[in-house]
């Protein structure tokens, strides 16, 4: 998905602060923090598989506030 398909929402991947740490998600809401991820995730690729997910159920109106 690119940002167009994602609109108004932007992913966020933020790295490990240490060696062998955790990945973690962010989604952003117009530049704004919407949910941030509560799971430690072992690599970018399952952070960022997770993140999408939430941002499809965002998108489809399920969890929005």
């Amino acid at each position: 998905m690119s940002d167009n398909e994602t609109y108004p929402y932007t992913l966020e991947i933020i790295p490990p602060k240490a060696d062998g740490g955790s990945y973690q998600w962010a989604i952003r809401k117009h530049g704004k923090m919407a949910q941030r991820s509560d799971r430690n995730h072992h690599s970018e690729a399952k952070a960022r598989e997770n993140g999408m997910a939430q941002i499809e159920k965002l998108l489809a109106g399920v969890g929005d506030r």
